[in-house]
């Protein structure tokens, strides 16, 4: 049986572009997979070893650079990350009574990107300030602030305890427990992420006043959101040539997000006075403050009292960057460089601890954009459809050959988005009216509900089962209840994540999201045949991605050797 690995490395898929690396590493690891293997007992740990490992099969791969195809991807990672960056300030500048603003949130983005695009060990997880940390950071000012605690000094001690939490989960290679992590709690967390998109997006629009701004600013954002959601379905669609396709699904939404910030100064509307995005002086932070914070002022009491903070805080990243990490290097993507989960858990905490010291928010991975950078580095090939029938014989689609992985893009673009906290810029950026970012939130939730597996699975359980394509997986299941039951799960699931996140307990959501995964492996399997959890749940990764991790949930020792790993999580390829 072939491994995954062993299916996209075929000779029919390579060609003469194939770098030397992939050879020497199919051959080693098909030399190595025959050797005998020792799986450790769970309680003997071996401190550091994930970590090294982890550098160890990225070294080879250091000179590799695709120069080309970085530069394409930068200009697209440049705009889903910097919006986001610009919408989430304008919602923790409201909420924090001005302690985040642009600056802060973009000199985040900026931390992220540089560290990660130099030394992880993945440099394609894009790495930012998101949905949750948002929710964190401004709960966590609601809880402190009236007791009189500096919320500054507060964050910083949260994120350097958080920094000692990394680094012993890291050194302890915890992130072997990613092998249990599928795409049941995946989806819930990304179907709990978009509904924070949407929520942001109403809250901007709630703020507006009334009258004259505040229809006008609703009228705004539902025009964002079909241009935009109008972009990405034009992009999918059989119209117009490829690039074109490719140029509006990539490049629509930001371009709209260009278009409505000039068309509110059109005939009438110019007479609206309508808020925009508050900005401040270049390189300064928000409030009269320095960049680094003076920690040390604060009670002896609150440096422990940051203790369950900095635990939760621990908690969200690890599962929130480790999931953004295994979307980034999703099934679909052929890579051929490995993972490396430890190692940048170890980077993640150092860059907790420096935004702590800084005042901004802490950065880390992006759930909905998480496959956005992989996908625009794929080069594809025409290849026959293996689903044409009678007429649609001769059909051909597009298929993935390979991915160009390098660090040229990330680094690109966390450099150009400190360029953007220039004065020029800055001016520019508060031109866009709030209406416009709360349709962009609205654009980011729809298109991220769109590809998640619970929506996909609502969607072909309201189908006509007899207009349903036979290729369609969830048609193996015999008992239709089971879906229901599974998806239903899995919305309770997202229930209880969303409506603890409306309350001032809302820094307690981690905990529900990291319950899902123990509850996925140990009380799912009861109430499901395991030949419908195949269908209904997956691995999020390849089985050689998860090579860092001893591997997925369930996998054969022969998968695993075939992919390049031991069931320790220790790497076979020499």
């Amino acid at each position: 049986r072939k491994s995954w690995r062993s299916r996209f490395l075929s000779p029919s898929t390579s060609s003469a572009n194939t770098p030397p690396q992939n050879d020497l590493l199919r051959q080693e690891n098909t030399r190595e997979s025959q050797r005998s293997r020792h799986v450790p007992k769970w309680w003997k740990i071996r401190l550091f070893r994930g970590m090294i490992n982890d550098v160890k099969r990225r070294a080879r791969f250091i000179g590799a650079i695709g120069w080309m195809r970085g530069i394409i991807a930068l200009c697209l990672l440049l705009f889903i990350c910097t919006l986001p960056t610009l919408a989430f300030s304008l919602d923790m500048f409201t909420k924090t009574d001005m302690s985040y603003g642009v600056n802060e949130v973009l000199l985040a983005s900026v931390l992220g990107s540089v560290v990660f695009a130099v030394f992880a060990a993945q440099p394609l997880v894009i790495v930012g300030v998101t949905g949750p940390i948002t929710v964190f950071n401004y709960t966590v000012y609601d809880i402190m602030t009236p007791t009189g605690t500096n919320y500054f000094s507060f964050m910083a001690l949260i994120g350097l305890w958080s920094l000692v939490m990394h680094w012993i989960l890291a050194i302890t290679n915890s992130c072997n427990a990613l092998k249990y992590v599928t795409r049941f709690s995946c989806d819930i967390f990304g179907f709990y992420v978009a509904f924070i998109y949407l929520q942001k997006g109403i809250q901007v629009l709630t703020r507006q006043g009334s009258a004259e701004p505040f229809y006008l600013s609703i009228v705004i954002a539902l025009l964002v959101l079909v241009v935009g959601y109008l972009c990405g379905v034009a992009g999918s669609s059989p119209l117009f040539q490829h690039y074109v396709r490719v140029f509006v699904k990539d490049y629509g939404t930001p371009l709209t997000v260009v278009f409505f910030t000039g068309f509110v100064h059109i005939g009438r509307m110019a007479s609206v006075s309508l808020s925009t995005l508050p900005t401040s002086k270049a390189f300064f932070p928000t409030k009269d403050r320095s960049w680094f914070v003076d920690f040390w002022e604060i009670r002896v009491s609150d440096v422990f009292i940051a203790i369950p903070f900095a635990i939760l805080l621990t908690i969200l990243f690890y599962f929130d960057h480790n999931v953004s990490s295994l979307i980034a290097q999703g099934t679909e993507f052929p890579l051929r460089k490995p993972a490396g989960f430890h190692w940048d858990l170890f980077l993640l905490g150092l860059t907790t601890g420096v935004a702590g010291l800084l005042g901004i928010p802490f950065p880390n991975g992006l759930i909905p954009q998480a496959p956005f950078h992989t996908a625009s580095l794929c080069v594809t090939k025409v290849v026959a459809d293996p689903n044409e029938e009678g007429a649609a014989k001769g059909h051909v689609t597009t298929a993935v050959d390979h991915v160009v992985e390098q660090r040229l893009s990330n680094l690109a673009q966390g450099l150009l988005t400190l360029g953007t906290m220039t004065g020029p810029l800055l001016v520019v950026l508060h031109l866009i009216p709030q209406g416009v970012l709360a349709g962009f939130f609205f654009v980011m939730g729809v298109q991220a509900l769109e590809g998640n597996g619970i929506t996909l699975k609502i969607l072909f359980l309201l189908k006509d089962s007899s207009l349903t394509p036979a290729s369609e997986p969830l048609k193996q299941i015999k008992r239709r209840k089971a879906i229901w039951a599974f998806v239903a799960i899995q919305l309770l699931g997202f229930g209880a994540t969303f409506a603890i996140t409306q309350t001032i307990a809302a820094v307690g959501f981690p905990v529900i999201i990291l319950a899902l995964v123990p509850f996925r492996t140990f009380v799912l399997p009861r109430w499901f045949r395991a030949e419908e959890l195949r269908v209904l749940d997956a691995p999020t990764a390849s089985p050689f991605t998860m090579v860092s991790v001893g591997g997925n949930f369930g996998e054969s020792e022969e998968e695993l050797a075939g992919a390049g790993g031991s069931g320790s999580g220790e790497w076979r390829g020499g």
